[in-house]
């Protein structure tokens, strides 16, 4: 995966709110919690709030927007983040790119039903308006304060301890899956979700495996969806990069977490995010047809 070297990056879409400073150099960032572990996340945050719309924000305290002690400062990302050569030598710069590509393809499909969110960088651990989160709670997307959380530590973890081999397309599928999240909420497909479900057709598994449908979309058209300068941020996206996010989805599967990284037996009954192979055809799915409407997985008796 390559950006365009001229671009202009926008970090406006992130709050950083590590403390540390931006990682140089051109290693793949990678680990944090497990993607396998997003959609459990997810799930218990639409069984915290009645489906994602916010409505026991109070109830939780209100812990969105920063804790005690905790600050947002965007001042080294903005220094060390300019231009989409920055993006190629720099995890932290390429995240900032794919957020930005992503989000200018979500608002080009949605128009004005599309809102902006921010991607809330963190270290260790976050407070949100869904209740405080770690490392280990791998990225999430919080329905009720609307952002995108993730320790960008999380794309060592998912090279090391799932044994993916990881790459700057993978991070940006991880991050593409999350703002997928948070189009479900703006159009209310979480409404379709009973709380506290799971197995292999529940609502909370089609609402992972249309994530993964609508990531693949968005990576269909990545090299075409314009900045704001009118031309694309994404270069170039290569089959290799294909064939290393789709190794990546097969090893976030729940049978390959149960079996690999669990207690080694297979219960569908308590699937969240679908199979690896469902993860795979889905994302598969998005991206060969780069139609988000092919993504309807609550429409379909056949998951894969």
């Amino acid at each position: 995966m390559r950006y365009r070297e001229g671009a202009d990056l926008d970090t406006s879409g992130v709050q950083d709110r590590r403390g540390g400073g931006v990682r140089g150099g051109r290693g793949l960032a990678v680990g944090g919690g497990g993607l396998g572990v997003v959609g459990v996340v997810v799930l218990v945050l639409f069984q915290l709030l009645g489906g994602g719309d916010g409505g026991t924000g109070a109830a939780l305290g209100q812990l969105g927007g920063l804790a005690q002690g905790e600050t947002a400062d965007n001042g080294q990302l903005e220094q060390n983040c300019r231009t989409g050569a920055d993006a190629n030598d720099s995890v932290d710069c390429a995240v900032v790119a794919d957020i930005e590509s992503i989000q200018d393809y979500w608002a080009g499909v949605l128009g004005d039903r599309y809102s902006p969110t921010d991607t809330v960088f963190f270290s260790g651990s976050v407070q949100t308006s869904c209740g405080g989160a770690t490392s280990g709670s791998g990225p999430f997307y919080c329905p009720a304060d609307q952002l995108v959380y993730i320790d960008l530590s999380f794309f060592d973890q998912l090279q090391q301890q799932f044994g993916a081999q990881g790459g700057l397309f993978v991070n940006a599928y991880v991050i593409a899956h999350e703002y997928a999240h948070h189009v479900q909420n703006l159009l209310g497909t979480n409404r379709q979700v009973t709380p506290g479900e799971s197995g292999p057709a529940s609502g909370t598994v089609r609402l992972e495996l249309q994530a993964d449908c609508y990531a693949g979309a968005w990576a269909n058209h990545a090299e075409n969806v314009p900045d704001d300068s009118g031309e694309p941020l994404i270069a170039e996206i290569t089959q290799d990069d294909i064939d290393r996010a789709l190794d990546a989805a097969g090893r976030i599967g729940d049978d390959f977490i149960q079996e690999n990284l669990g207690g080694g037996t297979v219960d569908q009954d308590a699937f969240t995010h679908g199979s690896s192979e469902q993860r795979q055809r889905w994302f598969t799915t998005g991206y060969q047809t780069g139609d988000p409407a092919r993504c309807d997985t609550f429409a379909t008796a056949d998951l894969g």
